[in-house]
């Protein structure tokens, strides 16, 4: 099946770009042997838009044009579809390769190998990599867990709102969110969403792995303007307090917490498998401080304690 498509996604790709006028999707149906063989006209109709649909996805710009006869025709045309002269040195390729290595692990992977063998065979020299022989085995990457990644990719780069149910660290169970997204970032591991929430008129950041169930895509437009610079790791680093200015002193069971103790500005041992943390205090620490659960215990400061201890309150309750 996969290759009875690839070739029907080649002919229709060959007729539309060697046509000098438009064609009909009558004249398509007579020139490619695949819609011939379709069972009825609907059935050609929904074969011929997800092909075209396909070809667009794959880079292909197909025009569409009103006939004289009344009938919609198209082709594409190949000053549309012609790439101009790649002009790469070996350390702009060399980059290009760093950048591909790094969605290995990720959907994208299929992409960017794709995109770089086009880039070589229109003569992109070859990427040489100066510490290659020393750091073989270090390779940079990307992990991308999130079953969301993928659609919202998809929904910031073709501007389509979403919604999806999200689950908030200080709650049991999700609620549903309607989203304009804007942008996705990695940071400290994680990927976080940045876009406008509509039901609360007001710029947001989502954590990938709160995200549950499916993305689902939504018919329209955005609502709220786009900015210019989306500043989603300055927003999560204060949330987390990475530009606190106090400090708050925690209990940690020992051999937990290591995100805490990489950021803590003094460990030490209290014995009974207990260390003392003291660590920067900002907007948004209470909510991380309960992802830890009983391993953590807020010893000061007071707003902080109550705080974490409000928030396991209510996922108890749930």
């Amino acid at each position: 099946m996969a290759i009875a498509k690839a070739e029907r996604l080649m002919n229709l790709a060959l007729c539309l770009l060697g046509t000098r006028r438009p064609l009909s999707k009558r004249e398509l149906r007579g020139s490619i042997e695949a819609y011939l063989e379709a069972a009825s006209d609907d059935a050609f109709n929904r074969m011929f838009e997800r092909d075209k649909d396909d070809l667009r996805e794959l880079g292909l710009v197909i025009a569409t044009v009103d006939n004289l006869d009344g009938d919609t025709g198209y082709l594409a045309r190949r000053d549309s579809n012609r790439l101009p002269p790649i002009t790469l040195d070996a350390e702009e390729a060399a980059a290009l390769g760093l950048a591909a290595k790094v969605w290995q692990q990720a959907r994208l992977a299929g992409a960017a190998s794709g995109a770089l063998q086009k880039l070589r065979a229109a003569g992109m020299p070859e990427a040489r990599d100066p510490y290659e022989a020393q750091h073989s085995a270090l390779e940079p990457r990307i992990p991308v867990h999130e079953a969301a990644f993928e659609p919202l990719m998809l929904a910031c780069r073709d501007r389509r709102p979403v919604v999806f149910d999200y689950r908030k660290s200080n709650a049991a169970r999700p609620g549903t969110r309607h989203v304009e997204p804007w942008t996705l970032e990695c940071w400290r591991g994680h990927w976080y969403l940045a876009g406008w929430d509509r039901d609360r008129g007001a710029e947001r950041v989502f954590r990938l792995s709160r995200i549950t169930g499916r993305v689902r895509s939504r018919a329209g437009s955005f609502t709220a303007p786009v900015p210019d610079v989306v500043t989603v790791r300055e927003t999560v680093e204060s949330w987390a307090g990475e530009t606190a200015t106090r400090s708050a002193r925690i209990r940690l069971r020992a051999g937990s917490g290591y995100p805490l103790r990489a950021r803590a500005a003094s460990v030490r041992e209290l014995g009974g498998g207990w260390d003392e943390l003291e660590i920067p205090y900002g907007h948004g620490l209470g909510a991380w401080l309960v992802e830890f659960g009983p391993d953590v215990v807020v010893l000061e400061p007071a707003d902080l304690r109550a705080d974490v201890v409000d928030r396991l309150r209510a996922v108890a309750k749930g």
